[in-house]
């Protein structure tokens, strides 16, 4: 039976025209599942794995519902809420090319910048608003933005919402919108609260659930390495970085997270890291950079698990092995996404064995473990092709700027030229900080 198309699902032409010069042309079987529902109006429960295709399946219908609506300065008629910075961010570069092609503005509010871009969006009007909740009650609170004109909400990874603490949150934004409004709820699992969103504002929804929630994709193929000891474990990392294509490393902590990024760079190995401790313009520069392709490395703590969505990123390792195994999933998910083939590795040291099988039976995955060292021949495999090092650029003066806020406001905050201050004694210990910071956003 062949894949309806998105004009067979009830997609008007000119969304259909826009995804085909996005190079977009099958729907993937979310879309194929929830387009005919969402599009006709319902209120639809959307459960499938991490790459399935939510964006464009709630995408799709919001453009389509809020066209032709008549545009009010602070007052918009669609609203999307998002976990996190990068989510909403990545969310809001799929609904453009959609929004612009039916007449449509779009905005994103988030925390972590300064709010008066947003708010200057919001006056001259704006059509759809992709949010994450924080800030979304910040401006409410100040009633620069009403939502009792929202005709459509979408709450996107609402167990993830649920993760982090954002339900009340959630609840209080979804209670200001109008009750008769369509609502769209993705979510992969419906626990920890999420059900009683569900109950709440969901009026007699249509629920679509695609493939096995806890199940990992059937491209993606999973290897446990065990190690003998710390230092082993630093060879096979650096040597599982060193590769041709996109591979996403996860650590526990901000600060490793930093270190690494930082060993691997100053080893010829242009790597990023993404964590809570950097400011959203420094986030923006190192997923831009490993979006493309500038870095090949990014070396993220969990907030990346859910935030960040790269095609084509072949290896996830599990450098520290998660809590649970929830994290397992949505970290491994990052690779074989979209049909891709990906690989995931988990690097386990002799103490963790234990709570590391554990952790993979409580997440359904079955893997014979493998004792490796860097060179072993199935870590050669794996890796493949190594690509050619790159040594870091050498930094120009970036050391005699003071640190402070201007540098975010910077474009990297690494351009600019000396300061009287540069020949001072904190001089000598400058030139660290500037090659970390360097390294940092992929040289």
């Amino acid at each position: 039976m062949s894949t309806p198309s998105f004009a067979d699902l009830g997609v008007p032409a000119a969304l259909v025209q826009a995804l085909t010069a996005g190079g977009i042309t099958d729907p993937f079987p979310i879309q194929v599942a929830t387009l005919p529902d969402a599009l006709a109006g319902r209120d639809v429960l959307g459960r499938g794995k991490t790459g399935s295709g939510k964006t464009l399946a709630f995408s799709l219908p919001l453009a389509a519902a809020l066209a032709g609506r008549r545009r009010q300065p602070g007052r918009p008629s669609g609203l999307v809420l998002a976990p996190t910075r990068e989510l909403a961010t990545q969310i809001t570069a799929t609904l453009e090319p959609l929004a612009t092609a039916c007449g449509l503005r779009v905005t994103t509010i988030y925390g972590g910048v300064s709010q008066h871009r947003q708010v200057t969006a919001l006056r001259a009007g704006v059509d759809i608003v992709v949010a994450c909740p924080g800030r979304l009650e910040d401006l409410m609170r100040q009633k620069l933005i009403s939502l009792d004109g929202v005709a459509v909400t979408v709450l996107d990874e609402a167990d993830h919402m649920a993760d982090l603490g954002f339900l009340p949150g959630v609840t209080r934004i979804m209670a200001a919108t109008p009750t008769g409004g369509q609502r769209l709820l993705f979510s992969a699992t419906l626990d920890n609260g999420v059900d009683k969103l569900v109950r709440r504002f969901l009026s007699d929804p249509v629920l679509h659930s695609v493939d096995e929630i806890a199940a990992a994709p059937t491209q993606m193929t999973h290897h446990v390495f065990h190690v003998g000891g710390v230092e082993e474990k630093k060879d096979l990392v650096h040597r599982l970085a060193s590769g041709t294509g996109r591979r996403i490393l996860f650590m526990r902590t901000k600060h490793q997270a930093r270190k690494l990024a930082r060993q691997l760079t100053e080893a010829g190995v242009p790597s990023v890291d993404l964590h809570g401790n950097l400011s959203q313009p420094a986030r923006d520069r190192n997923l831009a950079a490993f979006s493309s392709g500038v870095a090949k490395v990014l070396v993220a703590t969990d907030i990346a698990a859910r935030g960040v969505h790269v095609d084509d990123v072949e290896l996830v390792v599990h450098v520290d092995p998660p809590m649970e195994h929830k994290a397992y999933l949505h970290r491994s998910g990052r690779t074989a996404r979209a049909g891709s083939d990906g690989d995931v590795v988990t690097v386990v040291l002799p103490e963790q064995r234990r709570d590391t099988q554990q952790l993979l039976r409580r997440a359904g995955i079955t893997v014979r473990p493998s004792d490796v060292h860097a060179d072993s021949a199935e870590v050669h495999a794996l890796v493949g092709e190594i690509a050619p090092l790159r040594a870091p650029e050498p930094k120009t003066a970036p050391a005699a700027k003071s640190p402070g806020p201007q540098q975010d406001r910077s474009s990297g905050g690494q351009r600019h030229g000396g300061s009287p201050r540069s020949s001072r004694a904190p001089r000598r210990r400058r030139p660290r900080r500037g090659a970390q910071r360097g390294a940092i956003t992929g040289g």
